[in-house]
């Protein structure tokens, strides 16, 4: 079996660089997609990062993704824009989205920008990061080409697990950041119970008859997850409300396709992506939104813990915390990862260069 390595961001940037260019894609899509992957990866959120290649690979030799893609803006506002990914992956026109909503923002105080005919555009959060990076309030939501959230009282799924994306500037902390799915959990942690041989809680998934079930191979097999809240009784509808709102600003907005509308032969998922930005100067004097924030985030920080050893984080506080150790340590990478990436570099005709961090 193949040994788990943790290594450099660089090493990991230049690892991902050299698949997709053997995969064809342009230099500027190659830099903006990798940079939205590495921030995944630097930020602990390990499954939109470097793990997506397996993923991709199989997107790419199915026809479902255009590798060169000629991504355009198809409509502009001094206040909105519309871009067309051509059917790439999301991360290149998702950037440049969530860029001209930044420009316009500090221009005329807020902009929106959607993406239609994408794919899987990573971490919203990153998204939503660069904006507040930027002194700016920003926002991203995305939809999902696969189905696998059920409505309350449905036994059929009709959303991805559409992630929402928020964040807000500060002055003394880290931003302000809130990254979400609208599920109550991810495929990937039926799969991790599924593995270890043991059960899921009530409320996590639906088994094929849109009953709960805790078998985790049963779940696995069914891939019905609840929205958030699990169960009607713990507020079920309030996820599922969530997912829908995603849906309608990623694809309704975009003008993308409602997976479960998406015609059989249709190869592009076409996903949708929305983008926002706001900048607080125009509703605050200079400061005082980012001094009020900092305040709040403080007397967080300071509320009594239920456990003296395990304090109370604010949204953004795990993923700050880990991109400050990763970026000195180093992003591990689990063994049958590891084997996967050095299979996917060589069926891509370029080296495998990842190599254990030295101490």
């Amino acid at each position: 079996m193949t040994a788990s390595i943790t290594v450099s961001v660089q090493a990991l940037q230049e690892q991902m660089a050299a698949i997709y260019r053997g995969w064809g894609m342009a230099e500027e899509a190659i830099a903006r997609t990798v940079e939205i992957m590495l921030e995944a990866d630097v930020m602990g959120i390990d499954s939109h990062g470097v793990t997506m290649f397996p993923t991709y690979e199989t997107l790419q030799k199915d026809g479902r993704l255009t590798m060169n893609p000629q991504v355009r803006v198809v409509k502009e506002t001094p206040v909105m824009a519309v871009i067309d990914g051509d059917g790439g992956l999301g991360h290149y026109p998702s950037s440049i989205a969530m860029d001209m909503a930044i420009e316009k923002a500090k221009k005329v105080g807020m902009a929106a920008v959607t993406v239609r005919h994408s794919n899987h555009y990573g971490a919203a959060g990153v998204y939503a990061l660069r904006a507040a990076r930027h002194g700016l309030i920003g926002i991203s939501t995305s939809s999902v080409w696969n189905p696998s959230v059920v409505p309350t009282r449905s036994a059929e799924p009709m959303f991805g697990t559409n992630p929402f994306a928020f964040a807000a500037p500060t002055k003394r902390n880290e931003p302000f950041l809130f990254d979400m799915a609208t599920s109550t959990v991810a495929i990937g942690k039926l799969k991790l119970a599924w593995l270890a041989g043991k059960p899921v809680p009530e409320g996590w998934a639906l088994d094929a008859a849109g009953q709960p079930v805790t078998d985790a191979e049963v779940a696995m097999n069914s891939r019905m997850l609840t929205p958030l809240g699990g169960t009607s009784l713990m507020g079920s509808h309030k996820g599922y409300g969530l997912g829908a709102m995603v849906e309608v600003l990623s694809t309704m907005l975009a003008g993308a396709t409602y997976a479960p509308l998406r015609p059989a032969e249709q190869k592009h998922f076409d996903i949708g992506h929305f983008f926002f930005a706001l900048d607080p100067h125009c509703f605050r004097e200079k400061d005082g939104f980012e001094d009020d924030l900092d305040a709040m985030i403080d007397r967080l920080h300071a509320a009594t813990p239920v456990d003296p050893a395990q304090p109370v984080l604010v949204p953004g506080d795990p993923e700050h915390q880990r991109r400050a150790q990763r970026e000195t340590e180093g992003v591990p990478i689990a063994g049958p990862m590891v084997e996967m990436l050095a299979g996917i570099a060589q069926r891509a005709g370029v080296p495998f260069t990842l190599t254990q961090l030295a101490a």
